[in-house]
């Protein structure tokens, strides 16, 4: 929850693939306090059943730019192997799929405003917006 000296910051994962949610997938969030300042990396969730993070750590007043990490390779792991059991001639050994392993979105933030940044997310590409 935001206040007026700090900012707050919430995600959700869509597989565009599926059409689908994207549960389990690591998230981290870090922090910083200007554009020069290092990153202080402040803790992390996974995305439930919904593709929502429900409990990302609060951000520390006088934060100015957000970074999340979505540990994005596993899961399409795990995709690919629900798929190969479920399909009796697919390929026992299968690719992952994950061209990007990982997806690290940077964003301005300033106190009082709440910041909901989706990641729709397939095997081969992402998007992300400014969400409400």
């Amino acid at each position: 929850m935001s206040t007026s000296t700090t900012a707050s910051v919430s995600t959700h994962i869509l597989d565009t693939s599926v059409g689908r949610p994207a549960g389990g997938v690591a998230v981290q969030l870090s922090a910083r306090t200007g554009r020069t300042a290092q990153w202080q990396a402040l803790g992390g969730s996974a995305t439930d059943a919904d593709g929502r993070c429900k409990d990302l750590p609060a951000l520390p007043e006088g934060t100015t730019h957000v970074r999340l990490d979505f540990a994005v390779e596993p899961y399409f792991e795990e995709s690919a192997k629900k798929q190969a059991d479920a399909q009796q001639d697919a390929p026992a050994n299968r690719d992952s799929g994950a061209f990007f392993p990982e997806v690290a979105i940077t964003f301005a933030v300033e106190a009082g405003e709440h910041y909901h940044v989706p990641l729709l997310l397939n095997p081969f590409g992402y998007s992300v917006y400014r969400g409400s």
